[in-house]
């Protein structure tokens, strides 16, 4: 039985301990509920597509998936539903509000890395996504 997620309000802080990745932009699972949506970027979908109405990176969504996982420290097995598991020090986000589903869109800093956007950028499996990334600054 798969129990509901919270999308976290627009405007809130939140703490996210990183317990699993699904593709490069998310979403993030925390250990404290919520599934985060890397605000600001976009990355290929975890198949290889790109949706028509986003940026499509060049780097593929596995690896960008495999770029994410390396900033919260490496793979740590995988979950039955194909998610990477995860094990990386608690972020501080501010919720931007549903990013569709039971996914909240955030900006968050993590202890290790750094502001989550910009590190996932520098990656190389991302890239910003003018619409959602604003004034946003690294």
């Amino acid at each position: 039985m798969l129990l509901a997620v919270a999308v976290v309000a627009a405007g809130q802080t939140f703490t996210c301990t990183p317990t699993a990745v699904w593709d490069g932009d998310g979403p993030i699972w925390c250990a404290e509920g919520p599934r985060i949506r890397i605000a600001g970027v976009a990355a290929r979908e975890i198949d290889e597509t790109c949706k028509s109405n986003q940026p499509c990176p060049a780097v593929g969504g596995v690896e960008a998936r495999n770029r994410l996982v390396v900033l919260f420290g490496g793979p740590k097995g995988t979950l039955s539903t194909g998610h990477i598991k995860v094990r990386s020090p608690a972020m501080r986000c501010l919720s931007e509000g549903s990013a569709g589903g039971s996914r909240t869109a955030a900006w968050c800093t993590s202890p290790a890395f750094g502001d989550l956007s910009c590190a996932a950028v520098r990656a190389g499996g991302v890239v910003v996504w003018q619409r959602y990334w604003g004034n946003h600054r690294c």
